[in-house]
């Protein structure tokens, strides 16, 4: 069953403008972000890996460590609302890239849905399609480029 969200304040606000919680729920649980990504330095396109961060749950796609992962993984990304042309780091079905573009989230996402689950469902997660960062040596990380992002 389908649930709206009474209040589509991502309609509304800018992302500079959303409160933590707000901007936190902006969060599909997707995982996708928690992949390796390798940037050509010629064209600065960006190439997404299956190699996921070692601490990534693949059962939920979420990071168990969320509140220090910094101090784990120093570069982890951190999202910020003024990143600019940094939001090509995300897939272009993540809702702060989206947000950012002017582009609305799309039907699965768990605040429109109102199901946590709907990205899963969907397929959009990396559930069950990752290796970890620390079984892949990282001079072979190019071999695990993906197209099923972007």
């Amino acid at each position: 069953m389908m649930h709206k969200q009474i209040s589509n304040f991502w309609q509304t606000l800018r992302l500079d403008q959303m409160s933590r919680t707000q901007w936190e729920s902006l969060c599909d649980g997707c995982g996708r972000c928690c992949l390796h990504k390798l940037e050509d330095e010629d064209t600065d396109e960006i190439y997404f890996t299956d190699v996921a961060c070692r601490y990534l749950d693949e059962e939920t796609c979420q990071c168990p460590h969320y509140d220090t992962r910094q101090s784990l993984v120093p570069d982890c990304l951190t999202i910020y609302p003024d990143w600019g042309d940094k939001f090509n780091w995300l897939p272009d079905t993540c809702a702060y890239r989206l947000l950012s573009e002017g582009k609305d989230l799309f039907d699965w996402h768990p605040l429109i849905s109102g199901d946590s689950n709907s990205v899963h469902l969907a397929g959009i997660s990396v559930r069950g399609r990752t290796f970890r960062d620390d079984e892949v040596q990282e001079q072979d990380i190019y071999k695990h480029v993906i197209t099923w992002v972007n």
